[in-house]
């Protein structure tokens, strides 16, 4: 990483997408912001299965995190190119070993292998012939923003999910999506953090609890977006959280 500059106002220049990976183009001279590395830490979660410890996500998490503290970018900014080119991450077997490549608005920021024997441990959901699943999309929400307390928004947007996954129309007694319900209202009435439940205790095993469950469509992606937003002030989704991880799987799945 570059040093950081300081500018005529003795302020800092923000860490720039140049300036931690070898890129070129339009993307090197733009600010990691923080959209960009939550976007990009979903994708590794859904379809890696983890988040590799100094992999791109990592990376751009620390850029951005240092750039939020210098003041040149704010917690919900995105970078437009990467808004509209969008965050990939993808696999491809060669030669007995998987390559893995992720990038931002086209432009490769990281390439790695595994053993293909390994493909136990690195789940390929949503990259190769399978498609991630909405229950995947769940598990992966316990990843990126797994330590957060369950708030209405969060519910709202788990028994839509549950309730695409599954088809039955209706929410089911005893599912996640009533359990997140739950979870919320208690979570209303506590006051110490620490006994919250969170996003992790409902959703880290998503897969095996829902009755069923199904590969994430566009459509899917957008009828959760929409019940998380109706019930957040701001109107807009959590960072990592379940709508954000909708639509990183659709995105993946290119439906």
């Amino acid at each position: 990483m570059s040093q950081e500059q300081p500018t005529q106002d003795g302020s800092s220049e923000p860490i720039k997408y140049g300036d931690v990976f070898e890129v070129s183009s339009e993307l090197a001279s733009k600010p990691v912001a923080p959209q960009d590395a939550t976007i990009m830490q979903s994708a590794e979660s859904i379809a890696l299965g983890h988040v590799p410890r100094g992999g791109p996500a990592s990376i751009m998490q620390s850029a951005a995190a240092q750039n939020e503290r210098l003041g040149a970018i704010s917690r919900d900014d995105m970078t437009d190119i990467a808004r509209d080119k969008g965050v990939t991450v993808s696999q491809t077997e060669v030669g007995g070993t998987r390559l893995v490549s992720e990038a931002v608005a086209g432009e490769v920021v990281g390439q790695y292998i595994y053993p293909s024997e390994a493909g136990d441990g690195y789940p390929t959901t949503g990259v190769q012939s399978e498609s991630t699943t909405i229950g995947e999309a769940l598990e992966a929400v316990a990843l990126t923003a797994g330590d957060k307390p369950i708030e209405q928004s969060d519910a709202a947007a788990i028994q839509a999910a549950e309730v695409r996954a599954t088809g039955v129309g209706e929410l089911m007694p005893g599912g996640i999506g009533a359990e997140a319900q739950h979870a919320a209202a208690i979570n209303a009435r506590t006051k110490p953090e620490d006994d919250k439940t969170t996003l992790s205790d409902v959703l880290t095993d998503a897969t095996s609890r829902l009755i069923g469950d199904k590969a994430v469509k566009k459509e899917d992606a957008e009828g959760v977006v929409g019940s998380e937003i109706r019930t957040r002030r701001d109107l807009a989704t959590l960072p990592g959280g379940v709508a954000a991880s909708m639509a990183v799987a659709s995105s993946l799945n290119q439906f």
